[in-house]
């Protein structure tokens, strides 16, 4: 009796031998009946004696087909019928008939009865078990408790890995070729299923087979705890399956992911280069590098053509020469000259745009005649499979990226060279895209950079240092700005502006309120009146671009403060603008309380101006939002963090810690440090500025009675000034503006009326009155006695103009000083009075 296989549609085991029989004679009576058939149909052996074998049939119609089909001298098969059970259902069977012959000679026939639900499931088990040792692709083996094998299917001696021809009685480290498994691993596993019962189920197996044993494999092993009746755990069953081809398309699919995820992570061209290269090694590849076309190197247009045979290749990133490397002789930043010479390997892949795949031979031999050295470096380092694939995007050639291998034994395949392709192509997006990145912030900040100051003017009044550094996060360029603009009286104006919003329409309009700025300064306006005038302009931006183009210019932030050497005192005025810091020469640092306005272009309460004195060394400055402000900190940390910096930069000279010519650059250098740590996510704009008092010496004021007779006392006063200051040779062209401006305020202004002259970058030359009306200059007719005047001021000056105050005006005049020669620009001497 062989142990069950499966269990019926009850639970209770199936015994596929437990057939039944029955004797009938020559007229087909029943004359015996077996247990079996008594279990089968439920009739007893009394009750069915003397019965009809037909009787038995569910469907009496079948009997005359039975009764055909049986033969004299041969075992037939009826094949299926139904037979009556004793409860009145039918039972499926299988019925055969074998001829008897009875001691009298009577024929006799023997019915073997099969229950056909038992032998299907039979069948299905036999089947089951043929295909499993005989025909199944799995591996299948039996270990008894001491873990020896007790079995093995075919398909283990099919895979060719065992050696022993024997293996029954031994165990798996004794039939198993050396090196294939880790065999103190798997003994391990199939103790812990002995000890606990439980089958583990698809434990990944790596190793090596003989046939191959350059490539690690990899099974999916599952280990089944085999059972006697009473549930003791009596043998274990192996079920393994070569998931190698599997566990490889896995492993390309994660560095494609891989890739995905760590390719592109900046928009720096050779940083993404290099993120392709790291990908590859040592995953995919034992050596990588990539050569990109010139143009791209340098973040241009690359080459939408196919590419000739001219254009050089540089390396733009390689793994590191960890004694693995082919190609260490091409640094990053070089031009390649394999991959840039005359019909070359790289120009026809690039052209044709297919990947090409070489063995260290063939790659030799390509490199021996340009490079000798180089293809012997592939013979020492044992380069034995060589991939070039091109690098496109867009429709746009952009350079190549070879993988080598030397120390894995197995070379590229054909699937490795899909998956080369494959990464490739997203690394080529990336780099595009950090290209056009390049391209168009170098474009940008290029832009920027040119609406603002190129070097900050040599002034006698301030020393000036500038800091401006782009927002890191926006490719293109953002609003803020700061100027020194020369005024009048050896004055300096200084202002920091920050327009909203970023683009190139904000730095357009950030020119523009630039240019805006300079002009209304030159008209020598009051701070408070100036950013009126430029909150007006700002109106009409909006009402000019009703399509939003300058929309941001609403909204802008300004500071402008003018400083005056003579009197010490800086005005200034604000519109939505952070107020000025001011670290005075003794260390200490103020942000200075100032009146405010609101943002330009938004309307609201006027202008206001405050007033500051400052002494000779007190270092103002002036910055845009950006600099104390960001998105883990608020503006009020921001300027304690400044207040703190400006404190250590000014106390450090004064302590001796500062390093020699410590100066502005020093104290930019500390604040942007100190609050810049990392790329700003603003545009940052900052002003440093060291004023300094003009010396006593340098600048003489008269008041000067409204006489006609003073003129001429007047150009004595200059005359004798100009000779302390031995500056002799300006004394005929100032006594002739000397002359005019004082006539001129004796004619047509009002008292008081002062003289003044200040030595400074220029000679200044300076009347002031009490009346506001402006003078113009005028070209006399030769009939007019008079009306010259302003217009020969105005060919002897270098500038002239007019200010204005509360008490009148002043009319100013700039002469600059001869040169090292004692000559002049222009000689007026001779020409009419």
């Amino acid at each position: 009796m062989h142990d069950p296989v499966f269990h019926d549609a009850s639970g209770v085991l199936s015994e596929p031998d437990d057939e039944a029989y029955a004797v009938l004679d020559v007229h087909g009576v029943l004359m015996s009946w077996s247990p079996g058939a008594e279990r089968l149909l439920g009739y007893t052996a009394q009750e069915v004696q003397g019965w009809r074998g037909t009787d038995l049939l569910h469907n009496r119609s079948d009997a005359a087909g039975l009764v055909a089909r049986c033969g004299l001298d041969e075992v037939i098969q009826l094949g299926q019928a139904v037979l009556r059970h004793r409860s009145g259902h039918g039972v499926e069977v299988a019925l055969q008939a074998r001829p008897l012959e009875s001691t009298p000679g009577d024929r006799q026939w023997l019915i073997r009865v099969t229950d056909a639900e038992a032998t299907r499931r039979h069948e299905l088990g036999d089947a089951l078990l043929r295909g499993l040792f005989t025909e199944s692709p799995f591996l299948i083996d039996v270990f008894d408790k001491q873990l020896r094998f007790v079995a093995q299917n075919d398909a283990q001696r099919r895979a060719g890995g065992f050696v022993a021809t024997e293996f029954t009685g031994r165990t798996m480290s004794e039939v198993a070729p050396p090196g294939l498994l880790d065999m103190a691993a798997l003994e391990a596993r199939q103790r812990q299923v002995l000890e606990s019962g439980e089958a583990q189920i698809q434990t990944e197996v790596r190793g090596r087979t003989p046939d191959d044993p350059d490539r690690e494999h990899v099974w999916s092993e599952s280990i089944l705890p085999l059972r006697s009746r009473s549930g003791e755990v009596i043998a274990l069953a192996h079920a393994v399956a070569d998931t190698t081809e599997r566990a490889r398309a896995r492993e390309r699919l994660a560095l494609v992911n891989d890739a995905s995820t760590r390719i592109g992570s900046t928009l720096d061209v050779l940083r993404t280069a290099q993120e392709l290269v790291d990908v590859a090694v040592p995953q995919f590849a034992d050596h990588a590098y990539v050569n990109l076309l010139d143009p791209v190197f340098g973040g241009e247009d690359p080459v939408a053509e196919p590419v000739g045979e001219a254009v050089p290749l540089r390396r733009a990133a390689s793994s590191p020469p960890a004694g693995a490397s082919a190609d260490p002789v091409v640094a990053t930043g070089d031009v390649d000259p394999f991959a840039s010479g005359v019909g070359s390997l790289f120009a026809g892949a690039m052209t044709s745009g297919e990947p090409l795949l070489l063995t260290g031979e063939q790659l030799a031999t390509e490199l021996t005649p340009v490079d000798p050295r180089r293809a012997a470096l592939i013979h020492e380092h044992g380069v034995h499979s060589w991939l070039l694939v091109p690098m496109s995007a867009r429709g746009a050639v952009l350079g190549a990226v070879v993988f080598i291998r030397c120390r894995r034994a197995h070379g590229f395949e054909t699937d490795d060279v899909l998956l080369a392709e494959e990464i490739v192509a997203r690394a080529a997006v990336c780099i595009d895209n950090a290209r056009r990145y390049t391209r168009e912030r170098t474009t940008a900040l290029a832009l920027q950079r040119s609406l603002l100051p190129h070097r900050m003017p040599v002034l006698g009044a301030v020393e000036a240092v500038s800091r401006y550094l782009p927002a890191s996060s926006h490719t293109v360029p953002g609003g803020a700005w700061f100027d020194v603009i020369p005024l009048s009286g050896a004055r300096v104006a200084l202002v920091v502006g920050d327009v909203k919003g970023h683009g190139l329409h904000s730095a357009v309009t950030m020119g523009r309120l630039r240019t805006a700025v300079r002009t209304l300064a030159d008209l020598d306006l009051s701070p408070e009146e100036l950013l009126t005038h430029l909150d007006d302009q700002v109106s009409r931006f909006q009402d000019e671009y009703a399509d939003g183009l300058t929309g941001t210019a609403a909204g802008t932030t300004c500071v402008f403060a003018v400083f005056d050497p003579i009197s010490r005192l800086c005005v200034v005025a604000r519109a939505g603008h952070r107020p000025p810091a001011l670290a005075t020469a003794d260390g200490k640092v103020e942000v200075l309380d100032l009146p405010g306005g609101p943002p330009l272009g938004l309307g609201g309460a006027p202008f206001e101006s405050g007033e500051v004195t400052l002494t000779d060394g007190d270092l103002l400055v002036l910055y845009s939002d950006g600099l104390v402000k960001s998105r883990d900190q608020s503006i009020d940390v921001g300027v304690g963090r400044l207040r703190e910096a400006l404190s250590d930069a000014q106390l450090a000279p004064l302590a001796g810690l500062s390093r020699p010519g410590h100066g502005l650059d020093d104290v930019c250098d500390v604040v942007i440090g100190r609050l810049m740590p990392y790329r700003p996510h603003d545009d940052v704009a900052l002003l440093a500025v060291r004023v300094r008092e003009l010396d006593p010496d340098h600048h003489v004021t008269w008041e000067l009675p409204p006489e006609p007779e003073v003129v001429g006392r007047a150009r004595t006063l200059a005359a004798r000034k100009l000779a302390d200051w031995g500056l002799e040779e300006l004394e005929f062209t100032t006594e002739l503006v000397v002359s005019e401006l004082v006539t001129n305020a004796i004619h047509y202004g009002t008292p008081p009326i002062q003289l003044r002259l200040i030595r400074d970058r220029n000679l200044i030359c300076e009347v002031s009155d009490g009346s506001s009306t402006s003078p113009h200059v005028r070209r006399a007719l030769d009939t007019d006695e008079g009306g010259r005047g302003l217009f020969m001021v105005a060919q002897v000056a270098q500038l002239w103009g007019t200010r204005h105050h509360d008490r009148g005006k002043t009319i100013w005049a700039e002469q600059p000083f001869p040169d090292g020669d004692g000559a002049f620009t222009t000689d007026l001497r001779g020409s009419p009075g």
